[in-house]
């Protein structure tokens, strides 16, 4: 299943997101940065495709070749990740964590 970046709700997709695929729960477009695999913010260009190009609005649709559009399961993996980090952080810096 996929989810969508914008709205968090799971999309049936089946083949290729073209460009002008829109979510239809809130409209946003589907073939952009913050909806693909390789999207990594601290990435180079914000992108692990190293031979991607710099995209100004991640939240627009591109003509980006290297698009695949991320699972669900990778979304959550990737805030999970975030998360330990962050509570790596606070025991290092020593304040407390979320309760």
């Amino acid at each position: 299943m996929k989810i969508c970046h914008k709205c968090k709700k799971e999309i049936e997709i089946e083949g290729k997101v073209m460009r002008e695929e829109l979510c239809p729960f809130c409209s946003s477009n589907l073939h952009c940065c913050l909806n693909c695999r390789f999207y990594d913010e601290y990435a180079h260009n914000k992108c692990r495709e190293s031979r991607s190009e710099w995209v100004s609005d991640r939240e627009r649709g591109n003509f980006c070749g290297y698009f695949k559009y991320k699972d669900s399961e990778e979304s959550g993996a990737s805030e999970e990740r975030k998360e330990k980090a962050k509570e790596k952080l606070r025991k290092l810096f020593g304040k407390k964590s979320k309760e």
